[in-house]
């Protein structure tokens, strides 16, 4: 059975995010109940596939919005994102679904898919081999980015330099995601750098900042200033298309400016943070995400 109006958000902790987007919900007519994932799982004793929410007595809701998948080991990722998968096929509606966060997480598939669809992106190369990575750095020639290929916020880039010595195997788990290093529009005059954020919600833009920095990371995690801008243009059409290469129904899209003034799609992230973009920009972005999904709800057929 399935309670259409419930709303389950997926989240290690009742934080901002988490609080603000239940009491979204709750104003759209919603009914919604924040739980940890790793407190979920099936339940197939009664010889019937089932999954377990607690606090649902077997139900299901009507959505799940997943604000936050926990680290785990690969065992339980596994089933976490099983569980996700489970719920979207028993006809629950997963924001965003299994498919898009595992395209997210992978930044290796997400470059992968945005090239795939056409999208200007960094040139990019991940292998596993040492010697394949030194190889690499030439054939992208001058500073390259060694990304995490589960990282988010900043955490764990690398800038390499010409010269600089490749990290060992073993310090960046076994493979090397390096991508050229692109300098934004001004940045060698002006020192520091800056990027765009563009957030997409249903297809269309919903919000965007100009994040600048002193240094070459600009996530607001890191200490970068979030400016309004327009939401409008070559960034938002970018950021618009790459949501849709890896399917997500809400994204954060980083992009950057190079210094001949094209865009190119950096990252797409399938579970962004939105407190900086609403500090800079005013935008409700939880009241939107809530609008939406109560709209979704109400329409089971709509897109």
């Amino acid at each position: 059975m399935i309670l259409p109006d419930t709303v389950v958000i997926f989240t290690e902790k009742a934080d901002w995010h988490s609080n603000g987007l239940a009491k979204a919900c709750a104003n759209a007519g919603l009914c919604p109940i924040i739980l940890s994932i790793a407190d979920c799982g099936f339940d197939v004793a009664s010889g019937r596939p089932g999954l377990v929410l607690p606090g649902l007595d077997g139900r299901l809701p009507g959505a799940i919005f997943v604000r936050l998948v926990p680290a785990g080991t690969t065992e339980q990722i596994t089933a976490r994102l099983g569980l996700l998968h489970a719920a979207r096929s028993a006809g629950v509606r997963v924001v965003n679904d299994a498919r898009a966060i595992e395209a997210c997480v992978d930044k290796s598939m997400t470059t992968f898919l945005l090239a795939q669809a056409g999208l200007p992106t960094p040139r990019t190369i991940v292998t596993e081999k040492p010697e394949a990575a030194e190889a690499a750095r030439k054939t992208l020639g001058g500073d390259v980015v060694l990304k995490p290929l589960f990282g988010a916020q900043g955490k764990g880039l690398v800038r390499l330099r010409d010269g600089d010595p490749l990290p060992p195997s073993e310090d960046v788990g076994g493979l090397y995601y390096l991508q050229e290093f692109v300098a934004s529009r001004g940045s060698r005059a002006a020192g520091g750098a800056h990027d765009w954020r563009v957030f997409v919600l249903g297809g269309k833009p919903l919000a965007a900042m100009i994040r600048r920095s002193d240094g070459w990371v600009t996530n607001i995690f890191q200490g970068a200033d979030g400016e309004p801008a327009d939401p409008t243009g070559a960034p938002a059409d970018y950021a618009v298309r790459a949501a849709a290469a890896v399917g997500a129904d809400y994204a954060g899209v980083d992009l950057i400016e190079d210094e001949d003034g094209r865009f190119l799609v950096l990252e797409v992230n399938s579970m962004p943070a939105w407190k900086g973009l609403q500090t800079a920009t005013g935008v409700d972005v939880a009241a939107a995400l809530a609008g939406d999904l109560a709209q979704k709800l109400a329409r089971p057929d709509a897109a």
